[in-house]
């Protein structure tokens, strides 16, 4: 075995995620392929030594279908020998594709990898199943596999996180994010977004909605109690009656979540360069940090999004470490509950978990989340001259994935 290093990574600001979006009119392999050869030019890499490219995509239909990372080599005009590949496990699909190219380059079968992954929710269907089961009837009848945002509010409901608890988390992550945007703690990540006559896209993040308060918030009307209400697909029973049928300790939802305390819309791609000491000395490279271990866990899939504490914990204490060894901690903002959820459940000081907001003020571009928030993380270790972070998530389909990586 062998250790995993990354030597540089870089993404695209996010772009809204509808129509007028200033990413939207980019096809998903051609704004990929641009990151890649960003990431190349800063790093001098020679892509003619790439093993592979490894990306997350959550869709797989569209736009987004057809393997997207081999397309996206192709259109970035590295060799045709450099092959690629792309990965499924919905929301946690980019930080999976990194914890897989880490472990491949830790097992010696790779030297050089690049994995990250895309989105572009503003080419996501308008209309179609809600749910994410396939339509299949035999998985139907053990799970009722409903919606997030209404998994979301079970949570809140089950964990009694109020409406002012969730309000007051997302008015802190604007907050958070305001600040880190005017710092430039996003800068060293983030390469602009060209269009093809070389006029910058986009330079910025185009989400956070600076100057948000508890207050403002509170107007807000929820956005699920409707989606509660639909009967579930080919049945004559509602989404929140399947919760209920799974969970009969409670008796109704409280709808808490709305567009303010609830993950961005966005679009974006990420890519990080991982090699092995021996690459990486061959080539003049200088690693930023190592990962150290990755992790997946399953967790009950109607209520769904429930472990990145769980997942946290297993890839923590595989690496032989404990939980208040570690420096940063980056949570995916699915919901506000989400994240409560996950500072409940650990006890870890909020002052060091998304510590520059997160995808409540700034989005979640589903496959590219992971790798971003692993850029966000190491940027702020070296800021701060702290050692260790760890980035999860929660994932469609009841699972968490999570990541621990080292500055060296």
């Amino acid at each position: 075995m062998t250790e995993a290093w990354i030597i540089d990574a870089a993404r695209t600001p996010r772009g809204k995620g509808r129509p007028d979006g200033a990413l939207h009119h980019f096809h998903p392999q051609h704004l990929l392929a641009g990151v890649l050869n960003g990431l190349a030019a800063r790093t001098e890499l020679d892509t003619a030594t790439v093993d592979d490219v490894v990306m997350g995509c959550s869709l797989a239909q569209g736009t987004h279908d057809h393997n997207v990372a081999r397309m996206a080599v192709l259109d970035a005009r590295w060799p045709v020998e450099v092959p690629g590949v792309t990965m499924n496990r919905f929301c946690g699909s980019g930080q999976q594709a990194v914890n897989f190219a880490a472990a491949s380059v830790a097992a010696g079968h790779y030297q050089c990898v690049v994995a990250g992954g895309v989105e572009m929710m503003s080419h996501y269907p308008t209309s179609g199943r809600m749910t994410l089961d396939g339509g299949n009837p035999s998985l139907r009848e053990r799970f009722a596999i409903v919606p997030q945002g209404i998994s979301a509010e079970l949570i809140a409901t089950i964990e009694g996180f109020s409406r002012d608890d969730c309000d007051a988390f997302a008015a802190e992550s604007q907050r958070r994010a305001g600040e880190a945007i005017a710092a430039g703690r996003f800068d060293r990540s983030i390469i602009p977004v060209l269009n093809d006559d070389g006029t910058i896209a986009l330079d910025h993040e185009q989400h956070p909605r600076p100057g948000t308060t508890a207050e403002s918030l509170a107007k807000l009307k929820p956005a699920f109690v409707a989606l509660g209400q639909t009967q579930f697909d080919g049945y004559d029973t509602t989404f929140e009656q399947m919760c209920l049928a799974t969970y009969p300790q409670v008796d109704r939802l409280d709808y808490v979540h709305h567009g303010g305390n609830a993950s961005g819309v966005v679009d974006g791609a990420a890519a990080i360069l991982i090699t092995s000491p021996d690459y990486a000395r061959a080539h003049g490279l200088k690693p930023r940090a190592r990962i150290v271990m990755g992790a997946a866990v399953g967790s009950e899939p109607v209520i769904m999004l429930t472990a990145p504490a769980a997942a946290a914990r297993r890839c923590v204490e595989r690496a032989k470490r404990a939980m208040s060894d570690i420096d940063l901690w980056e949570v995916n903002e699915a919901f506000a509950a989400v994240a409560l959820k996950f500072l409940k459940d650990t006890g870890i000081d909020s002052d060091r978990v998304n510590v520059n907001g997160g995808a409540i003020a700034l989005g979640h571009p589903i496959g590219a989340t992971g790798p971003t928030l692993l850029m966000t993380a190491l940027d702020e270790l070296e800021r701060r001259d702290l050692a260790t972070a760890v980035v999860t998530m929660c994932t469609g389909g009841g699972m968490g994935t999570a990541t621990l990586i080292e500055r060296i």
